[in-house]
């Protein structure tokens, strides 16, 4: 089984990092036997009830959004979107949203749904890694808003080893010039 490089945001963007960017190569978490399963259960919801199929559907709409918003991508999270809807009722004096979904599209819906409340409430907190080869998307929760890696121990810590080597080099070749 494959192991995902980030796990632990919202139910929308760690649907959208089951895909990734392996030396060069792309990784489908959920292509691999058994992982839609996981993830199902994960997020806890029954895997013989939900669609793999669906849960990649939205996980293509909510990837659309995120890269290249427009009317394509709209269409593509409305018809997400229309496989559910969510009625508001009163129960004990508090209001309570209760959600209506196609059949096997709970955890696809769920997913389009958790991503419009998202940029719906904080879109400038929504950020992809700034490593130029990693296709991972995080919310940034730090205090000021300036996360820049979705992980520093991996694509952060290359980052400045990248640059600090740059760095390095471009020093040598001025002293040797000299």
């Amino acid at each position: 089984m494959l192991e995902r490089l980030l796990v632990g945001e919202t139910i929308s963007l760690d649907l959208v990092n089951t895909e990734w960017i392996d030396h060069g190569d792309k990784v489908d978490f959920l292509a691999a036997d058994g992982a839609p399963e996981l993830w199902f259960r994960e997020y806890g919801f029954d895997p013989a009830e939900e669609d793999a199929d669906a849960l990649r559907t939205s996980r293509t709409a909510i990837r659309s959004l995120l890269e290249a918003a427009g009317p394509e991508a709209d269409a593509r999270m409305n018809d997400v979107l229309s496989h559910g809807y969510e009625s508001i009722r009163v129960a004990g004096g508090r209001p309570a949203t209760t959600p209506t979904v196609d059949s096997g599209w709970g955890a696809a819906w769920r997913a389009a749904r958790a991503f419009t409340e998202l940029v719906a409430t904080h879109p400038d907190r929504i950020r992809q890694c700034a490593h130029p080869d990693c296709v991972l998307y995080f919310y940034d929760t730090s205090r000021n808003g300036s996360r820049r890696w979705h992980s520093m121990e991996t694509c952060g810590a290359r980052t400045k080893s990248a640059r600090h080597y740059r760095r390095h080099v471009t020093d040598e070749k001025a002293k040797q010039r000299r």
